[in-house]
Formats: C-alpha cells, structure tokens, sequence
C-alpha cells in the first residue's frame, strides 16, 4: 500500500512514553545516621570548642578554690567537688548547645538537616553526644583536682564514666530543647546561661545550707542527681543503691529531655 492510501491522522508518530519518577532513597537508619551526624559535629566543634572547656575546667576549679576558704571538708566538701565537676557538664551540654541549636534556628541551619534523610532523633542525639563527649576531660580533672584539694578519696572516682554520659544526655536535651524553642537567638543565649547560672548555684552549694523552697527547685534541676552520685561515691563506704537510684533518675530525665529536644526539632524545622 502507498503512502498516500494512508489518512493523514495516521501518519503522526507513536506518542513517547511517560516518564517515570526515579525512586527516593531509603531513608537512613537510626543508628548510623546517629554515627555520621556525631562524627561531622565532632570534627566540626573541636577546634571551636577546646578554649572553651578550657574556660569551662578554670571555672569550676576555680569554684572549687574559692570555696576551699569556708569548706573544711565532709559532706560540703563532697558536694562542692560533685557540683564543680558536673558543672563543667552544665557549661558545656547546656549553655553551648542551647546557643548552638539557637544560631542554627536563626540561620537557617535547620533546613540543610531538613533536607537530609536522617531521623529528627539522630540529628538532636548526634549533636548532644559530640557536646557531651567535649566535658570528659575537663570533669576527670576537676574531679582529681577536687578530691586532692579536699582530700577526699578517689578510689571510686570510676563512676564519672556514668555519671558524664548520664547528666551530659539530661542537660544536652534541655539545652537542645530551649535553643530549639526560643523564638530568637539572643532569647536562646540567655536561657543556656540562665541555666548554667542554675546547675552552678544549685549543684556547687551545699544542700544544706539552702533555703527549703531552694531545695524544691534543685531537686527539679537534671545535673542535681548526677551531682548526688558522684558525692555519695566519695564515702568511705557509698550506698551504692542511692547511687543507681541517683544515676537511674538521671537517665529517665535524658530520655525525657531528648525526646523534648526531638520534637522541638520537628517543630522548628517545619516553621
């Protein structure tokens, strides 16, 4: 058959075929998505952060040295150690990721992690754990600092390898949460400080000698429970069930805390 036998409305080519979205990436899972997010705030804050535990360490021995004038020593000797080397926690898991969360709010940092297939979960937790891990070396060193200026034992100085982690996850998810939720950077500044302000007056003094209404609001404070381990770990013979039940207390506050951090993230990363 001759091309002119065919109508003319056959003639058009065959329609080209649709195309086909390409299929999204799985999204990556907890765990090493929690790795991955650790590994690059790590690298990224140590050159930033090093001076700053430095400032961190000769506060609280500094603290320390002054309070070694009107504390002779027992159980304010005890707490005034505990405190000064959780501070250092407090300085570092609080106030500097409150203000680190508060800046990547206000830049416009959250959207790069927004655009990530990461969990909510690993970015907060990735995050609070490279914070936290900068206060190991500054709290082992208050804390033989302290018992050596006190001269209080150390045979069970092994319990800062919970308490650290412990208190760092409690106070890094209430630092997360409010440089999260503040509505602007300099509001999230003063409320790390505000709370670091807290972990100091209410964690380095002793118990007491505080005003009972005082002492309500330092049983609400996380760092206080990992303060109370670590004091009690400088008896002769530590109650060692207060002391898990100091430390369990803790770690019940950093699941509470980061599950708030986590949801703070969710929520700020829509906005």
């Amino acid at each position: 058959m001759s091309l002119e036998a065919v109508p003319r409305e056959d003639r058009r080519p065959a329609p080209a075929p649709a195309a086909v979205p390409a299929p999204l990436a799985a999204r990556a899972r907890l765990l090493p998505a929690l790795g991955a997010v650790y590994r690059a705030q790590l690298s990224r804050a140590r050159v930033a952060r090093i001076p700053l535990l430095f400032v961190a360490t000769f506060q609280s021995v500094g603290i320390m040295v002054l309070m070694r004038g009107v504390v002779d020593g027992g159980s304010e000797a005890r707490a005034v150690v505990a405190g000064s080397s959780v501070l250092v926690v407090a300085f570092v898991a609080l106030n500097l990721l409150a203000q680190y969360f508060g800046q990547l709010r206000a830049s416009g940092g959250l959207d790069h992690y927004a655009t990530l297939p990461v969990p909510p979960a690993a970015v907060v937790l990735g995050a609070a754990a490279a914070y936290a891990s900068f206060t190991v070396p500054g709290t082992v060193v208050t804390a033989v600092t302290g018992s050596m200026l006190f001269q209080l034992p150390m045979g069970h100085l092994w319990i800062l390898a919970a308490v650290v982690p412990l208190s760092g996850a409690a106070l890094a998810g209430l630092g997360a949460a409010l440089g999260l939720l503040a509505p602007r950077q300099e509001l999230a500044t003063l409320c790390g400080q505000l709370g670091m302000s807290a972990a100091l007056l209410l964690g380095v003094l002793p118990a007491e000698r505080m005003p009972a209404v005082v002492s309500y609001a330092r049983d609400l404070l996380p760092s206080t429970y990992g303060v109370e381990a670590l004091a009690r770990s400088f008896d002769t013979r530590p109650d060692w069930l207060a002391v898990l039940a100091d430390l369990g207390v803790c770690a019940g506050v950093g699941v509470i805390s980061l599950a708030a951090a986590t949801w703070a993230y969710r929520r700020a990363a829509v906005r």
